[in-house]
Parts: structure tokens; sequence; C-alpha cells
């Protein structure tokens, strides 16, 4: 993601084709900015990219973003907050109450199809643009990555979905329909396929961190895959971005675990070695409440932090006050009290309260236990708003991840996962960093080590689908087999269009 001071024009080209048909007898037309004069340079496609970039890490003005809600859809974690009403799209999420007009999914639509409107603007006005061809090849490919990633997230969260290809006139909007979930996989892979070639094998982080690279592509491209069952191609896409020598060497792109897992979620570690798909936060954005969405700071920083936290002792974590969103649960604290990551991944504030080290205020849904990957800390505060303007980055995909998607991938496909097998290698290097010894590769063990090892990060929910395991593990938070597994496509979408609700929904689709 980057800086939306960028972004002025393209929105406003954007709002200034879409308004109203009243005539525009008062304005001077030569200071009007409109879609068919604004892409001719250079410099717009730049600003048209980065429209997409913005939409690729948006974050709801509701205070959450795709990662908060997989998070409080899963088992390991509670939505919190003040009260049983605080940020209801969470809370409903939490109890499996939402329903086609209440709930987090309508921002989960928003941003996916903005997000391809603006690439479809952009594709269908850059071969125009004179510019460097490299250049421009880059930023198509840079476009139709972005767009696979928010396609990926629409059929995988609703399944049934319009696959628009390029822009829509405003007298069609009303007309679209819903393809079926194979040809947008299909799409998807397409799209990447195309991006990959003509993507950067590294980037520089000084000045274009967070932008999308070859690796990311298939990474991507590789956990599509996975996800449509298709084991063998997925494994091979992940063995490029995990290299020869997993846990060893680094992968042709540079990839390689970081060496302290706790470091990961440190600000100064922005861009690191196992970073592959990273949403660029900063702490100098001035984000304001006025529009807190819109802010380039992490909101899970506040979000997450405890209520009411001060220190009792001088040697008590300098935590920022926050909301207390996201707690985890108490068989999610007992399930990784003892491994090595857990100091990394929960904030045991009961204990600090106890043993007299700091105070706090127990919110909704408290469990004393506190989501700490992304948690604010006073030191890491800006000067102004600072709960809006914390500079701490989010993981969309990290090389651990990819690790462990290749070992399950592999294992699916038959290949052979004993001792000094890649699977094993792939599945235990991740152990082997924090001190762990090597276990089997089985589905049991790679499950175990998902939920160890990417806690809090948006993974669970969707790993529990595909597993065919959601409604076992949630039944107790209210998930019904046959239903939750997608979300009810938004009522707002159905209104006066040719859209039809999902079976599950009690559509039709």
């Amino acid at each position: 993601m980057m800086k939306k001071n960028f972004l002025y024009f393209t929105v406003m080209a954007i709002a200034v084709s879409l308004g109203s048909c009243k005539k525009e007898l008062d304005t001077n037309p030569q200071e009007r900015i409109t879609l068919d004069n604004y892409y001719k340079t250079q410099a717009d496609a730049f600003t048209g990219l980065v429209a997409i970039y913005d939409r690729f890490a948006f974050q709801s003005g509701g205070l959450y973003d795709k990662s908060a809600i997989m998070d409080v859809a899963s088992d390991d974690q509670l939505a919190g907050g003040g009260s049983s009403g605080d940020i209801n799209d969470l809370q409903v999420m939490q109890n499996y109450t939402l329903n086609a007009s209440t709930g987090p999914h309508g921002y989960l639509w928003n941003r996916g199809y903005s997000g391809i409107f603006r690439a479809n603007v952009l594709l269908s006005k850059i071969d125009a643009i004179p510019m460097d061809a490299a250049l421009k090849a880059r930023y198509i490919a840079e476009t139709k990555a972005m767009r696979a990633a928010f396609y990926f997230d629409l059929v995988t969260f609703f399944k049934n979905v319009p696959l628009i290809e390029g822009v829509v006139e405003i007298g069609d909007i009303y007309n679209i329909t819903q393809a079926p979930p194979a040809s947008i996989y299909a799409y998807v892979e397409k799209d990447l396929n195309d991006a990959i070639p003509n993507l950067p094998n590294t980037v520089p982080a000084a000045t274009e961190g967070g932008r999308l690279t070859k690796g990311a592509a298939q990474a991507l491209l590789g956990k599509v895959l996975l996800y449509e069952k298709k084991w063998q191609a997925a494994a091979d896409q992940f063995a490029v971005v995990n290299g020869t020598a997993p846990g060893v060497s680094p992968s042709v792109y540079g990839y390689k675990l970081y060496p302290v897992f706790g470091d990961l979620w440190k600000p100064a570690n922005k861009f690191n070695s196992e970073s592959i798909i990273e949403f660029v936060h900063s702490s100098k954005s001035n984000g304001n409440w006025s529009a807190a969405g819109n802010s380039e700071g992490n909101l899970l920083s506040i979000t997450t932090g405890p209520r009411g936290y001060s220190k009792v002792l001088s040697t008590a974590p300098d935590y920022f006050s926050g909301y207390s969103f996201l707690v985890f649960t108490k068989d999610f604290f007992d399930f990784i009290h003892k491994d090595p990551r857990n100091a990394a991944t929960v904030a045991n504030l009961d204990s600090l309260q106890t043993n007299g080290i700091a105070k706090y205020t127990p919110g909704y849904n408290n469990t004393g236990y506190f989501f700490a990957k992304y948690m604010g800390l006073t030191t890491q505060a800006a000067a102004t708003i600072p709960e809006l303007n914390f500079g701490i980055d989010e993981y969309e995909i990290r090389l651990a991840d990819t690790y462990l998607m290749e070992a399950e991938a592999l294992m699916n496909a038959g290949a052979a996962v004993g001792a000094g097998s890649r699977a094993y290698i792939l599945l235990n290097a991740v152990r082997a960093r924090v001190g762990l010894n090597p276990v089997a590769v089985t589905q049991d063990n790679i499950e175990k080590e998902r939920r160890l090892e990417l806690a809090g990060e948006g993974q669970r929910f969707p790993d529990l689908v595909r597993w065919g395991k959601a409604a076992a593990t949630l039944k107790f938070k209210g998930f019904i087999a046959g239903r939750h597994e997608v979300f009810p496509i938004p009522q707002n979408e159905l209104n006066n269009t040719k859209l039809e609700q999902n079976k599950e929904w009690g559509g039709t689709k």
C-alpha cells in the first residue's frame, strides 16, 4: 500500500464520471477531471496504480479489516470491545448472527469490487499512455496481480460473484449476473500467470516496499491452486518461492525465515526476508477521526490494546491503552501457552494485573489474553492522534505460511513425507526457527503448526473452511453447517439487480 495523497485525482475522476446526470451549466469544463481526460501521462498511470494498492490494504471506517473479520470468525478469538454492540459487525461475525443486511461482508464485497473497478479502469487506459514499455508492462502486471487477489477473496468468501472483465457502463451495472466459481478461479489463475513474467524479482524497500513482486504473485498463485486442491501445481509454485534449501539458504527471490519470530512485528523490521505480501502502514499519515478508515495507520494496533492500561511497575510492558478487541479464548491460550511463540502472540494481561505489574479495565468477552502481534506500544505512537497512526505493517502472506502450504500440498499430492523429504524439511524449518524438535508430516501436525504460527493473522477461519472442519470446530459459536461456509451476498447488492442470493442464505444461486 502506498500513500493515499496520490489518490485524490483518481478518486475525483471516478466520482465525477459516476456523478449525477444534471447539466454542468455552472462548471468550467477546463477544470473538470474525468476518466477520458485524466489518464494521459506516466504520472497519471502511477496514480491509478496507487489507487488500486489503496483498496488492496483497505481498512474499514468501522475500525476493522479482512484479518480482523477472519480472526473473530475463528475458534481462537472473540470480538471483545466495550460491549456486545461495540463494532457490531465483528460481534455478529463472532456469534454467526450476521445476515444479508448486517455484518462485515459488505466491507469485503466493496473492498473487492472497488479494487477491481480501479484495476479495470487502469487496464483500459494504460495502452494509450506514452511511457517506457517495460515500466508499462510492470504496471499492468501489478494491476492484474491485485485484481486476481480481489477476485480470489471474493470467490473464497462469497462463492457466487460477478466476473467483471472491463469497465462497465452505468446503464449496465444493474444487469450484471454471477459467474460459476470455476470461471472466477480460472480468471484468477490467468491474471497471475500473465503478471508473473513482468514483475520484478525484488524491489528496493526504501522506495518501493509493499509493491508486488514475482514471488508475491507466485505465492498467491500457489495459494489459489491449494484452495482448488490442485496439489502438485500448488507445490510447484511454492517450490520457487520457498527455494531449494528451505530454512537454510534464501530462495531465488531472497526469502528466508526471519531469525527471531517475535521481531517480525517490530516496525523497524518492515519488508524483512520473510515478508512476501505486506500491507504497509505509516505513523506519519496524520489520519484523523473524520475518516478513520482512510488512515495509513494500522487500526489493529489500537483496537487490540487493553482498555485503561497503566503500568504499576516500571518494568511493565509498554502497551498503548486501546479498545480490547480480538481477545484470545482460554482454549487457545492453553494450546499455545507452552509453545515458544506464546509471548509474541499472547499478552497475558490478567497475569500482569494479578502480579501487581500493571492494571487494565476488563472489556466485553474479557479473557485476559490479548492479541500481541500488532498491539501498539507507547514508544511507537505518533505525536498526533496516535490511536490512528501506528506504523506496524500486516502480513498478507509470509514465508512460514508458504512453507506450511507447500508441505500440505506435497502431502496431498502423494509426495514423500518421511524424514529428509522436502515436506518434512518445510514443516520442521518453521518449528526449528523457534527451537522446537521435528514432527512427522501429517494433516494434524500441519493444522496444529498453522494454528500456532499464524495465530491472529486471518488464516485460521479460511483454513477450517477449506479443511471441512469449520462446522465441528465452530459449533460453539453458532456456526451452522451448510450455511456459514460462505457469506451472504450483501442486500444492497441484490436490490434492483440481477444478482441472486446464495442458496445457503435462502437464495437460488
